[in-house]
């Protein structure tokens, strides 16, 4: 008999070799792994992981499904609370949410609740299930800004209310940051995502791409002339960030941003596309978000040596812990408690290497992470050719600029109320990064619960 207290095993591809590809490093779960995973369970009463969950999925409805083999029940008890679970699955950080919650996890393993929705929602795609349509359609129009996580969830939520609804995005495709930030090693896109937002479009929501709100059109004139009668705002946080140190200018310094978007969305990785990237042969990512592990572990696998400059200690690193493994697995080497004080130029204006100090952790800041402090003296050269920043994003102001009445923060984030998206001016409503500020995909989708709720709120009204 298995071992209740621990986790069944999630095959994965050998580090040495997923290091060489673009292949995804995780397979998932079986039906027969899924299911005694599935009967760890304890299906409690009061159910703490759904607490956990920014999108309350019914985690015990699901998995008790999976126990008894009903694989198409347990999408259907996701699918009315999650447009995306196959990208949740893969993305999410349970171990911080859903799974840390988990009463299993006091004498044990929690169960892997992250690794079974993943399991439920691939078995959907591969068997053509579609989430429960509307019956009928209630006569309102709503716009959603940006096909990334948030706008893709509000739209789902409101065409299953009965909306008709019309998702315009920037980009030539659509996804987001789900499309041009995520390594396909970690998201595939045709195989998961372009799959997951067919079934957005099976729901009835239409789609336009190439549409930059604020150039293109304004959120003014679709509420004016085009008749839609309510907005949300779901943009996302594109602007990087960057330390305004010496040589930040030079050749072969990127924003990881768009170091991912030339690998993601334009394929530098693939051969056959033709999008120049400077890969570069000895590589320093600043930064320990999951960002950070993302361009590091893509410039290992485009052929570089890789160093992750990281200013305080791997306890405050703020990847999840399974990227800063698998990094760790494939041969990304850590600088800790090291910051950047210059990046060294040679006469050709390109990156010759990096100017770093040693870093101790001194009292707590107002994070309540301990503030990392310079150590006199200690300053060293690492030698690269290429340099990521990867430092958080800020939205791009052009949305707010050209909407009248629209209240923005210092950060030049949309002040909208956390529950139900509501901005300062009326029926527009927005979530997710362009209201927070870089943060993950499950909380941009709660972001899009809620704003399509209070968007249903408003209009059911009328």
């Amino acid at each position: 008999m298995a071992d209740v207290l621990k986790r069944v095993p999630v095959r994965e591809q050998d580090p040495k070799v997923r290091a060489t590809n673009f292949d995804e490093v995780c397979y998932g779960y079986n039906q027969e792994e899924a299911m005694e995973e599935a009967s760890r369970c304890l299906n409690c009463k009061n159910a703490k992981c759904m607490q956990g969950c920014p999108v309350a999925i019914n985690i015990p409805g699901f998995i008790s499904r999976i126990k008894e083999g009903d694989i198409e029940g347990a999408y259907q008890v996701i699918s009315e609370s999650s447009a995306l679970p196959a990208i949740c699955g893969r993305v999410c950080p349970q171990e911080s949410q859903c799974e840390c919650k988990c009463i299993r996890s006091i004498k044990g393993e929690p169960v892997s609740i992250g690794k079974l929705e993943r399991f439920v929602a691939d078995y959907a795609l591969e068997h053509d299930i579609m989430p429960q349509k509307a019956e009928k359609m209630n006569g309102h129009k709503v716009a959603v800004i940006g096909s990334g996580p948030s706008g893709l969830t509000c739209a789902g939520d409101l065409a299953k209310l009965g909306y008709e609804v019309t998702v315009f995005e920037a980009l030539h495709k659509l996804g987001g940051v789900l499309v041009y930030g995520i390594p396909e090693f970690r998201l595939p896109k045709e195989k998961v995502v372009q799959k997951e937002i067919e079934k957005v479009k099976g729901l009835g929501v239409k789609f336009e791409t190439n549409v930059v709100i604020g150039k293109s059109t304004t959120i003014d004139q679709l509420m004016e002339e085009e008749g839609f009668e309510a907005v949300f705002i779901g943009s996302g946080a594109g602007l990087p960030m960057f330390m305004g140190i010496p040589g930040e200018t030079a050749n072969g310094v990127f924003s990881a941003n768009e170091y991912l978007t030339r690998s993601n969305l334009m394929r530098a990785f693939d051969d056959s596309y033709d999008t120049p990237i400077a890969a570069g042969k000895k590589v320093a990512v600043v930064g320990g978000g999951n960002v950070a592990m993302d361009a590091a572990r893509t410039a290992l696998r485009l052929g570089a040596e890789v160093h992750v400059v990281y200013r305080r200690s791997e306890a405050e690193l703020p990847a999840r812990v399974e990227e800063v493994h698998h990094a760790k697995e494939e041969g990304v080497i850590f600088n800790l408690l090291t910051n950047p004080k210059e990046i060294l130029v040679d006469e050709n204006g390109w990156v010759k290497g990096m100017r770093v100090i040693r870093m101790e952790l001194g009292e707590p800041d107002a994070s309540g992470r301990r503030r990392p402090v310079e150590i006199p003296g200690s300053e060293f050269e690492i030698e690269v050719d290429t340099v990521i920043m990867s430092l958080g994003t800020s939205p791009n102001p052009l949305i707010a600029s050209t909407t009248k009445g629209l209240e923005t923060n210092r950060r030049k984030c949309i002040v909208a109320e956390e529950e139900n998206g509501q901005t300062s001016k009326a029926y527009v409503f927005a979530g997710g990064d362009a209201v927070t500020g870089a943060a993950t995909v499950i909380l941009a989708m709660g972001a899009g619960k809620a704003g399509a709720k209070g968007i249903h709120e408003l209009l059911s009204q009328k």
